[in-house]
């Protein structure tokens, strides 16, 4: 039998049905379904008292892996409904001074290298962009949310066709962190 534990803060509500776990917090609610059976065994989560226990029979490298993943994203929820997650993003540019201009449903980068016509990153519905000149931060309670936007910045201003060492410019992640 292999399992691991996580404690629950006070401030926290957890609830676990089957393989769906729901977190709730000061600063929101998150739920996730989890996937718990591989070929090798399944996993059970469990709720004991004022601690998550991830828990399975087998003794197989991958089941223990799957354990481990999922105790990581339950912490980060917990993390997420009562910190909130953090992250920093900084427009880099060494020939064409662009802009950045938020919009509610897409972000968009203006005269980027020069082109006429804005680059676009889709925004991600839970996390909170904000602009300050080439500054962008991100908020959210939901860790993989707040990452995907900062990706979809990153790739929206990827460049291709021009020697990387040379056209360095784009935004880039600068810092990821737990919030306050």
């Amino acid at each position: 039998m292999y399992s691991q534990e996580i404690l629950i803060p006070p401030e926290v509500s957890l609830e676990v049905s089957g393989n769906i776990v729901k977190v709730k917090g000061p600063k929101g609610e998150l739920e996730r379904k989890f996937e718990t059976k591989t070929e090798k065994g399944s996993v059970k989560i469990e709720k004991v008292e004022n601690k998550v226990r991830v828990s399975s029979e087998s003794e197989n490298r991958k089941v223990k892996a799957l354990v481990g993943t999922i105790i990581a994203h339950i912490r980060n929820m917990i993390i997420g409904v009562t910190k909130g997650f953090v992250y920093k993003l900084r427009g880099v540019y060494s020939h064409f001074p662009f802009n950045i201009k938020v919009e509610p449903d897409k972000v968009l980068i203006l005269n980027f290298l020069g082109e006429r016509a804005p680059r676009v990153a889709k925004r991600v519905e839970g996390v909170e962009v904000k602009v300050d000149g080439l500054e962008i931060t991100l908020t959210g309670i939901d860790k993989e949310k707040v990452g995907l936007m900062a990706n979809r910045l990153e790739l929206a201003t990827r460049i291709t066709a021009r020697d990387r060492r040379t056209f360095q410019d784009g935004i880039y992640l600068i810092s990821a962190s737990e919030g306050e």
